[in-house]
């Protein structure tokens, strides 16, 4: 049994984060973790092939980069070290040209231009735009709602940037952002692509802002990596919190939160051990997980219970890593090597094969999100060799496969293994002899990706759907729209918490803030509770 002020369910990045704001503040703080390390969906390994590194989940930061948390830690003192890729992002045509998004905005708009004449112009007015205000949305959408500083910052500027005009572009379908600013393929597709990070369908409003959100940061920060993999953030992080006295432990799981008179007081794990947690306890895991088992459900509103069964997961996920023994044959090589890559034939085929996981359909042509990892960072892998991974969503439960029928949506060893064949299909197009250069395969589809973080239910990989019907006060319910719970000093900060999911810290910052807060606020009325009680004994 320890005592604690507070303690962290879970030490993915969001509760690290927690749990570095909370020793910050001069608490004292226990992390309890269920996998063997730390890291949560921003771990790696080299399990695939000796030499090699691969990123387990998450790949690419740009949300890191731009996040005044995680950047406020100076987690570079603790060996963190960010590479970046000759260029941010490509999108390679049936025809052999790319789409190429680069760091230098410059060569971004000449590219462009090169494909079509305006678009240069046109692309540096949009970098401009949000130059002027993209720091204000960002710290607006990264803090609890109402985003009350943000959300006065991005107004007063919105009058710069063309006013409410911007505030529609902000809110349109992605596709209906690019189609009125530009004539050529590439500004589409890039922000078409870029939106596609999300479970959003282009078509639908939302997505505007997330193709824009992205693509803008990659070209103001980057998509930047750890050196040495991903995990590499994570565990910069826990040395963070372990240099300022924090404990973590791993291997151990909490199997429920204690509460007395309608306050969470502690934890027990699953064997058998009790920890109490004088002022917080900060959950950093899914919100199902949190009301559905980790609490009795005598200490839940009926109300919660209720609107938690309205949750809608995103969807599920198949990942692909491959050790290559040369660089990607790319039928065309790009001007610039992108270290993130995005594969679909048009924004119609994208767009359709998002439709198709929504509607319960296997991709038939599905939209892959894909790295480079040794292009970006050469620690990767072996001289002259390539770490290299893929991913693509598929349904939660599975209606029909809209290919060629070979698909269940058991996500079986067979399935998964039959679809990673139809996702390397697609980079075989447009690199021949990817095959032959193979020298190990890894496929990890919705069980394993859950296996290896409980977070991943069913290889829902962002918390929760980020379409707008589950965002701000209505994440992760309508009411429940902060990290406050309805139990006293129980927090949510995982990504099922507002903003959603994505390296970025915020749901862990809002979590600790909120805690600190009510601590604070707890702390002023302890003398007026005394003199109440010395009152009633006279």
């Amino acid at each position: 049994m320890s005592t604690h002020d507070a303690i962290v369910i879970g030490a993915g990045p969001n509760g690290l984060v927690a749990a570095n704001h909370l020793i910050d503040a001069g608490w004292s703080v226990l992390v309890l973790e269920e996998q063997d390390t730390v890291g949560g969906a921003v771990r790696s390994d080299s399990a695939v092939q000796p030499g090699f590194v691969h990123d387990t989940f998450s790949t690419f930061y740009p949300l890191a980069a731009a996040s005044r948390t995680i950047q406020g830690f100076h987690l570079e003192e603790h060996g963190l070290v960010w590479r970046h890729a000759p260029a941010v992002l490509g999108h390679p045509f049936p025809d052999g040209s790319w789409a190429l998004l680069h760091r230098d905005r410059a060569i971004t708009a000449a590219l462009m231009e090169q494909q079509q004449p305006g678009d240069g112009d046109a692309w540096l007015e949009l970098c401009a735009a949000w130059d002027t205000i993209g720091d204000a949305l960002i710290t607006s959408l990264l803090t609890p709602f109402p985003p009350v500083r943000g959300g006065l910052s991005t107004a007063a500027k919105l009058p710069r940037v063309g006013g409410m005009d911007f505030v529609k572009t902000l809110l349109s379908p992605v596709i209906d952002l690019a189609d009125a600013r530009f004539r050529g393929p590439s500004p589409a597709l890039l922000l078409a692509g870029n939106s596609g990070h999300a479970d959003i369908p282009l078509d639908a409003p939302g997505s505007g802002l997330m193709g824009l959100m992205l693509t803008m940061l990659g070209q103001t920060v980057g998509f930047p990596v750890p050196e040495g993999g991903a995990g590499m953030l994570t565990q910069a992080m826990a040395r963070r919190l372990e240099s300022l006295g924090g404990r973590i432990e791993t291997s151990t799981r909490v199997a429920h939160i204690d509460v007395a008179g309608g306050r969470a007081t502690g934890v027990r794990t699953a064997d058998g051990e009790h920890h109490t947690a004088t002022r917080a306890v900060i959950a950093d895991v899914i919100v199902t997980q949190l009301y559905g088992d980790l609490l009795d459900p005598a200490d839940v509103p009926a109300r919660v219970h209720r609107r938690i069964k309205d949750f809608r997961l995103d969807p599920g996920t198949v990942k692909v890593d491959w050790a290559l023994d040369g660089p990607i044959p790319w039928a065309t090589p790009p001007l610039y090597a992108p270290g993130t890559f995005h594969v679909a034939d048009s924004r119609f085929e994208m767009n359709q094969a998002l439709q198709q996981v929504h509607a319960g359909r296997v991709p038939a042509h599905p939209f892959l999100l894909a790295g480079q990892m040794t292009t970006t960072d050469p620690t990767r892998s072996p001289a002259g060799t390539e770490s290299v991974w893929a991913y693509t969503h598929v349904p939660q439960k599975t209606v029909a496969d809209a290919g060629d029928g070979s698909i269940r949506g058991t996500w079986d060893h067979d399935d998964v293994e039959r679809f990673a064949d139809r996702m390397q299909a697609r980079i075989e197009a447009l690199a021949p002899g990817f095959g032959s250069r193979i020298l190990k395969r890894r496929v990890l589809g919705p069980r394993e990706l859950e296996a290896r973080d409980a977070n991943l239910v069913g290889g829902a990989i962002n918390g929760g759907t980020a379409q707008l019907h589950q965002q701000l006060v209505f994440r992760p319910t309508p009411g429940l729209g902060r990290a406050e719970t309805p139990i006293g000093g129980l927090y949510l900060g995982s990504a099922s918490a507002h903003p959603g999911g994505g390296v970025h810290g915020a749901p862990g910052m809002n979590a600790a803030r909120a805690a600190l807060a009510h601590g604070r606020v707890d702390a002023a009325l302890a003398p007026l509770r005394g003199l109440g009680r010395r009152a009633l004994r006279r």
